[in-house]
């Protein structure tokens, strides 16, 4: 059995074994130093102001709302994609996905959720605030899935987060962002299971300016007023790194190219309040964050209530030469075509979709259906999360990216 320190160092990974890697080596020092001050002043990365059920309509700032909103019930950064072997067919620049299949995928995702506790801690022990982690790398041609996830109190040196930018750490797993190019953002991301056999290293960069999801930043999630979330996205990211696998009693690694997808959200209602059987109440989503060939970007999602009714549907477009990105909020229809029942939690997904907008009609179709990943030991559920192809509706194919399904499985406790 490979133990840890030889799958990390197949990677040169030494932050997981003690030093931190080169990715990480530009934003060290300032890093290091707003968490020092920040720690002195209060013991805390983020302390949380008074907790307020209203969720901020502000104009969002860069980069600091790129950092953490601890006022919040729940936030998550979410970084998914495809990776293409380095030795493989070029690809036109800025997407590593045009033409070819991909190799594998991967998914990062963080969340902050704050507690609201009945008697404060003034301390950084108290639990008022939680991180959670799911890491997952998808291998298209095995069509296995390899994942893990991590629970950690909020406010120490493995489990924090700034207020002033990106920089995200559970464990070993790092999401950390600088200005790039042109000013725009440049994401490093670490991320290995010992457990799970994997450890992917990558670095990121954005062609465009963040993506305001909604209306600037403000992205409905229902009839209710403050059922919403602020919702930014950095799509189209391209850049390389490295993956290691583990292989039977030995491990191999692989120098990749990358096309992602990065999603920053944060609510305090997000499927909205009360019994599961009210109206308005959400019990899962369907989501899709999609890179198509041409540098444009598609994102789709539909909030789902109890009985499998639509309660507000909603995605954008935005086109590779940028501009102002294309709203669709309540224009968007999904229509299932085929189905997978998952053998772990007997759960039903779609796995091929028809889905009408404004912009024409897309197909959606699973690179494999078995990419269902069990979080029950995290967040409580499970829930289905993989790579996906999309094509037009005479079926050439457009792009690829990532489709997020979930309270198939059971109401999300969000």
């Amino acid at each position: 059995m490979i133990g840890r320190r030889p799958l990390l160092n197949g990677l040169g990974l030494a932050a997981l074994a003690g030093s931190t890697p080169s990715v990480f080596a530009r934003d060290r020092a300032r890093a290091s130093g707003a968490a020092t001050a920040s720690a002195s002043a209060s013991g805390r990365t983020s302390t949380p102001p008074p907790a307020s059920e209203t969720l901020s309509a502000a104009p969002l700032r860069f980069p600091r709302d790129h950092g953490a909103h601890p006022e919040t019930r729940v936030e998550w950064w979410y970084v998914t994609g495809v990776l293409h072997a380095a030795s493989g067919a070029a690809a036109p620049a800025g997407n590593a996905s045009a033409g070819t299949r991909p190799d594998f995928g991967f998914q990062l995702t963080f969340f902050r959720v704050r507690n609201d506790l009945k008697r404060p801690l003034s301390s950084a022990f108290s639990p008022d605030q939680m991180m959670l982690g799911h890491a997952a790398i998808s291998d298209l041609g095995r069509q296995r899935l390899l994942h893990d996830q991590q629970v950690l109190r909020h406010g120490f040196a493995n489990a924090r987060t700034e207020l002033d930018d990106t920089r995200v750490r559970l464990g070993g797993w790092q999401l950390r962002r600088v200005d790039g190019p042109g000013g725009r953002s440049r994401y490093a991301l670490l991320m290995a299971s010992e457990s799970a056999g994997f450890a992917l290293e990558l670095t990121l960069d954005a062609p465009q300016a963040p993506l305001l999801q909604g209306r600037a930043g403000w992205s409905r999630k229902g009839p209710d007023a403050q059922q919403a979330s602020r919702y930014v996205s950095e799509p189209q990211l391209s850049g390389s790194g490295r993956l290691s696998l583990r292989e039977g009693g030995s491990h191999g690694t692989r120098e990749l190219r990358a096309c992602a997808w990065l999603d920053h959200e944060w609510s305090n209602q997000y499927l909205g309040r009360g019994a599961d059987a009210a109206p308005d109440r959400a019990v899962g989503w369907d989501w899709l964050g999609l890179n198509l060939d041409d540098g444009a970007s598609l994102t789709l999602f539909r909030m789902r209530g109890q009985d499998g009714t639509v309660i507000w549907t909603g995605g954008s477009w935005r086109a590779a030469t940028g501009g102002t990105p294309v709203d669709f909020e309540q224009q968007v229809q999904f229509e299932p075509q085929a189905f997978w029942k998952s053998p772990v939690s007997l759960a039903t997904y779609p796995v091929r979709w028809r889905i009408r907008t404004p912009r024409g009609v897309f197909l959606v179709e699973a690179a494999y259906a078995a990419q269902e990943i069990d979080t029950r030991r995290s967040t409580g559920f499970p829930y289905w999360e993989g790579v996906a192809r999309v094509s037009d509706e005479a079926g050439r194919p457009l792009g690829w990216g990532y489709l997020e399904m979930t309270g198939y499985a059971g109401r999300v406790p969000l």
